[in-house]
């Protein structure tokens, strides 16, 4: 087995059609369908159900594409480590972000960490929470941030910052006469929400918060993105749960926002790692990456026994 194989495995599986697989790889068909063949004999069991009107990956061959990528991934960050010591850094660090990350609490800690340790090289990689997890789990990656606790038995998150949620309001819209608005009369109104896919981390966040209501929440529309939440409201669509942060970079003139009434909700954002001793360089990281969290934050993300905070 070698890279070819593999080469040739991940753009069958992506495009499930030989034709289409072998355009994406400039090649002919006929050696693909001999590289896939080679593979299957060498791995003694087939990857793909094919027929002359569809292709279709095997239960095996699904499980085999799961891995496959990982293997690019870290051969592009071998590629990666070596140019970064040819560029004169000395260490480097892989950090994984998933969800809207907060652009202003991002840009301090790079910009700490460069002033700091201008010989350590951070290296950011955007992927879903699930791939993270799996990144931190089989260490393609040496942390993350993310908006979401759960992260398994090997891995734990602690909060490295909260956003105060607001709710965003169309610039004309009645509930404005309120400085800040009490969450059973913005429930009266139709809302815009992020979906569960679009929003993995900031979702379920809301979705508890919501769950807290006697009140059912009409949902106007579901959207895949902070930015289409942001246009639907604007256009007077609903009403929408974001923050500050988020809102300032969208930089609409039809929005404003509104604090809620009463105990302010907010949107937490974890560092994620695995369980167990950090490297220097690591640890020093979760320092500054932690030195505003709340509480006992930053002792807890150094706590590196398996009972700790996770």
């Amino acid at each position: 087995m070698d890279l070819r194989h593999l080469r040739c495995f991940l753009a069958v599986a992506q495009e499930l059609h030989f034709a289409r697989a072998a355009e994406k790889l400039h090649i002919e068909q006929s050696p693909l369908s001999r590289a896939i063949k080679e593979l299957e004999e060498e791995l003694g069991i087939r990857l793909f159900d094919r027929n002359t009107r569809s292709t279709r990956l095997t239960r095996a061959g699904q499980v085999f594409m799961e891995h496959v990528p990982r293997v690019f991934a870290a051969l592009s960050q071998a590629r990666e480590s070596v140019r970064a010591v040819s560029a004169g850094y000395q260490r480097q660090l892989r950090i994984a972000l998933s969800g809207s990350i907060t652009q202003a609490h991002l840009t301090a800690l790079l910009s700490r960490c460069r002033e700091e340790e201008p010989d350590t090289e951070i290296r950011l990689y955007e992927v879903p929470v699930a791939q993270q997890i799996k990144g931190l789990e089989s260490d393609l990656y040496d942390a993350g941030f993310a908006q979401s606790s759960e992260v398994g038995e090997v891995l734990f998150a602690v909060p490295a910052w909260n956003d105060p949620m607001v709710v965003a309001v169309p610039s004309r819209h009645p509930l404005l006469i309120h400085k800040k608005l009490p969450l059973d009369e913005v429930l009266r109104y139709p809302l815009v929400l992020c979906s569960h896919d679009g929003c993995e981390g900031s979702s379920p966040q809301l979705a508890r918060m919501l769950r807290a209501t006697d009140l059912e929440p009409i949902v106007a529309e579901q959207v895949a993105s902070h930015d289409l939440m942001v246009t639907l409201v604007a256009a007077g669509y609903g009403l929408g749960f974001t923050t500050e942060a988020h809102v300032s970079t969208s930089h609409h003139p039809e929005i404003v926002t509104r604090p809620l009434a009463g105990r302010t909700p907010v949107l937490t954002t974890y560092l994620i790692r695995r369980i167990g001793e950090p490297a220097e360089v690591l640890q020093r990281f979760v320092e500054r990456a932690l030195f505003d969290a709340p509480g006992r934050a930053a002792d807890e993300a150094l706590d590196t026994s398996p009972g700790g905070s996770k």
